[in-house]
């Protein structure tokens, strides 16, 4: 997997996000002096390589009245966690969802799901929600709660040396 200038140039200009106007493509090709198609083809490919994961909204959930928000974690069935994984995901409270390797003795939980409420007790009974669906599979879990927001961007290039 590597990336030329282009690609790395492309990357630079759009890590911060993307700008909120109409058509925030071809404001991003037109900074780079390329096409819109070009540069659309150029992040399809990069996706496609793993180069980059998505390209995606990262709301303040706090501004938009999701006060409450908890990292909720489970001890599912191994076998399952593809499975069950994918149904936690796609429930609309959820922001992500991922699997963790276990850290045993101290530490069982290996699915992770981010919930979102406009209170804590709106979170608890989408955790328990989530418990249900989940069923036998599920052994034990947990919450923790955000207090603030630590960090709302993702990988940031430095700009290449030499």
């Amino acid at each position: 997997m590597t990336i030329d200038a282009t690609d790395r140039r492309i990357i630079a200009a759009t890590q911060g996000g993307l700008p909120l106007v109409p058509a925030p493509y071809a404001a991003v090709a037109a900074g780079l002096g390329m096409k819109e198609d070009v540069l659309c083809a150029r992040l399809r490919e990069m996706q496609a390589q793993g180069v980059i994961r998505r390209i995606a909204v990262a709301p303040n959930h706090y501004a938009l009245g999701m006060v409450a928000n908890g990292m909720s974690v489970w001890d599912v069935e191994d076998g399952q966690i593809a499975e069950l994984g994918t149904l936690v995901g796609a429930l609309d409270y959820v922001s992500h969802c991922y699997e963790r390797p276990r850290a045993l003795p101290a530490w069982r939980y290996n699915l992770f799901a981010m919930i979102h409420g406009a209170s804590r007790e709106a979170v608890e009974d989408k955790r328990q929600a989530i418990a249900a669906l989940l069923g036998p599979a599920c052994r034990a879990h947990d919450i923790l709660y955000s207090t603030r927001i630590l960090k709302k961007t993702g990988l940031r290039l430095r700009p290449k040396e030499g």
